[in-house]
């Protein structure tokens, strides 16, 4: 009996505030959205750091004959055969340094012919313009500066350059995205919040009759608040399962049916982390509007 009437008084509920609850629970699922999105997003790039960082190299540019005007340290020419001997035997001792490959000016002219053959600027290129270099893959990536230190300054070196770098303004520019979701996120959470509460008052304030007959009778203020908590943790709910059907829906249109097709040099996370991460929704959708309307109706019930 007491069940069925909780039961009735949820569904009174609903219908007398329906254009309120609808608002809330766009306001849950969008804000529920965002925040799954971001966990998503931040899982992604890190999976992507650990992709990239793993194959970047540290790239030492030797002297050709063409940088004599252009570069501090080929002010002699271009580099001697001396000179990358001592180079690849220093680099060789170094216990940060996993391995070393040498790049001649032939191989690197054909690579750039690979990559950039559709380019004006490759036509007029000849092999003796690309540069000789070292491709030194560390042991930590974070080691660069060591590099750095040791071969910057060295006659002969045109340039040390860190790949890592190249790809460091899109990792921040993807953390930068990141934190504008969960700003958003925040934003629309307060809004949500905000919601439940005034659905409460106004539910509260629509019934206080009811509830100060209850209170009369001897209900006790759990069993006169359940109803109203039970309304605002179904909205929520239907907020979060709305959240679930937009993360679902973006990893399989977005991501399976258009990114992995446009973009192949990214290693996308798949169905294992999306599906982890809607339980986590669900039981915040659940509960955070319960203990809002927890907390409102600890004032707006007392009769």
């Amino acid at each position: 009996m007491r069940a069925q009437f909780v039961l009735s008084e949820i569904g009174v509920g609903l219908r007398r505030n329906l254009t309120m609850t609808f608002a809330v629970i766009v306001s849950v699922a969008l804000s529920l959205a965002l925040f799954g999105g971001s966990l998503l997003m931040r899982e992604q790039v890190s999976t992507m750091k650990g992709y990239w960082y793993d194959k970047v190299n540290v790239s030492i540019f030797l002297c050709n004959k063409n940088d004599k005007e252009t570069a501090a340290n080929c002010t002699k020419g271009a580099v001697t055969e001396a000179q990358k001997q001592e180079i690849a035997s220093e680099l060789k001792r170094m216990n940060i340094v996993e391995s070393v490959q040498f790049e001649t000016s032939e191989e690197a002219y054909k690579h750039y012919k690979e990559q950039f053959g559709d380019s004006p600027l490759a036509a007029s290129l000849t092999p003796d313009q690309m540069q000789e270099s070292f491709r030194i893959k560390l042991k930590d990536p974070e080691r660069f500066d060591v590099i750095s230190t040791a071969f910057a300054a060295r006659p002969g070196v045109q340039e040390v350059q860190d790949q890592k770098k190249l790809v460091g303004d899109l990792f921040n520019l993807l953390n930068g995205m990141n934190f504008a979701a969960l700003g958003v996120m925040t934003l629309m959470l307060i809004v949500a919040l905000m919601l439940i509460v005034n659905t409460v008052r106004v539910s509260a304030f629509s019934r206080r009759r009811e509830t100060g007959i209850m209170r009369l009778v001897g209900a006790s203020s759990f069993y006169i608040q359940m109803p109203f908590i039970m309304e605002a943790a179904i909205a929520g709910l239907l907020g979060a399962g709305f959240a679930c059907v937009l993360l679902v829906s973006g990893q399989y249109f977005l991501v399976n049916n258009w990114l992995v097709d446009k973009i192949d040099v990214i290693n996308f996370i798949g169905w294992d982390a999306v599906l982890a991460k809607l339980p986590l929704v669900l039981a915040i959708g659940l509960l955070m509007p319960a203990l809002a309307a927890f907390v409102a109706l600890r004032k707006y019930l007392k009769v």
